[in-house]
């Protein structure tokens, strides 16, 4: 049997990059990568399995139809796996149309070149192909004190990064439906952990608290989210695309609800465990004895979704996932991959973002 091969679009992302890694670490596939390399793709985040023979990467846009095609066309996948999107909210609120365009129009376009593929190919081939669009919890809306989402949650979406990928999951769902295509979706929760771009609640606050900068928290911090460590969501993807039925929808949550106040105060406790406050001078420079001083409550942002949770029973149940890192843990690891790695942080932001809020709605 041939070794079969996984295109994955938005592989230099964060999602994507790790799953690239797991890929290559727990399969015999060989990836190839698609990525725009936009300023939340790096090749740097890729760089561990540059050198693996079964690691193609290819420099393209999803929304290009023609480059799709040749993608296709010189290799042959069984599988499509689409992490490619702009996934901040924030960037969202200031410029929805390039949500619009990558999310649903670049979704759209590799919809129509797998379409295209499979339709010259055997019954075989057809019937083993997947075609998995991975998608998010947000699309689901705003969840009360109480209740969680589940597969057949109506969509809701309340900021224009949402409402795209509600757009690109209806696409997804109606080409099985209509043209039979053997796709795929899965919902996640909050990822985190390494490679993630500076921008998410996480890593700005650890590389701002490092640096002595304010901490800013949203509202009243009380929005909560459900945090999942991004190698349990990689297994969980690997699982459904192992075992699950075209046509079928999946939720993968960490049951890990914490609000983004939570977050924040055990993240500034774990830096002090390591990097303590009275030994930082950009701290002790300006008369700062605790991280959590830097806390800095400021406007809300436009549409904020009070809280989310997912209830993944039946992808535990039914394809027997669970996610195996503990949030305190997780969040652990992660601290120290950044402390470990801040010459990556530093080559991954641009010139035109230095960290700065986004999102305000007001222009």
């Amino acid at each position: 049997m041939s070794t079969p091969c996984w295109i994955v679009t938005g592989g230099a992302g964060f999602i994507g990059a790790n799953f690239v890694r797991a890929v290559l670490a727990k399969t015999d596939a060989r990836v190839v990568v698609v990525d725009k390399l936009t300023y939340a793709g790096n090749l740097t985040s890729l760089r561990p399995v540059a050198e693996d023979p079964r690691f193609h990467f290819i420099q393209a846009d999803i929304v290009d139809r023609e480059a799709m095609d040749r993608v296709f066309e010189a290799h042959a996948p069984s599988a499509v796996l689409n992490f490619a999107a702009e996934s901040h909210v924030d960037r969202s609120i200031d410029g929805p149309v390039e949500f619009v365009n990558t999310n649903v129009l670049g979704t759209l376009q590799l919809l129509e070149a797998t379409r295209s593929y499979l339709a010259s190919q055997s019954n075989a081939a057809r019937d083993a192909f997947r075609y998995l669009q991975v998608s998010t919890d947000e699309v689901f809306g705003s969840l009360g004190v109480a209740g969680a989402f589940e597969e057949t949650t109506p969509f809701s979406p309340r900021s224009p990064y949402s409402a795209s990928k509600a757009g690109a999951d209806h696409l997804v769902f109606a080409y099985y439906e209509t043209f039979a295509l053997p796709t795929l979706t899965t919902h996640c929760s909050n990822n985190y952990g390494p490679y993630q771009f500076p921008e998410k609640l996480i890593p700005l606050m650890l590389l701002n608290a490092l640096e002595g900068k304010p901490l800013p928290i949203y509202g009243d911090g009380g929005n909560i989210r459900d945090w999942l460590y991004v190698e349990d969501h990689c297994d969980a993807i690997l699982r459904v695309l192992e075992a699950a039925q075209p046509g079928t929808s999946w939720n993968i949550g960490g049951r890990s609800e914490r609000t983004n106040l939570e977050v924040v105060d055990r993240l500034c406790d774990e830096i002090e465990s390591r990097r303590p406050a009275r030994d930082n001078r950009a701290l002790s420079e300006q008369n700062i004895g605790d991280y959590r001083e830097l806390r800095s409550f400021v406007e809300d942002r436009p549409g904020h979704d009070r809280r989310y949770a997912i209830d993944d029973t039946r992808l535990r149940t039914e394809l027997g996932w669970e996610p195996s890192v503990a949030f305190e843990a997780g969040l652990g690891r992660t601290i120290e991959w950044y402390l470990a790695n801040r010459a990556w942080c530093e080559a991954v932001q641009s010139g035109s973002y230095r960290r700065e809020r986004l999102g305000r709605a007001d222009g």
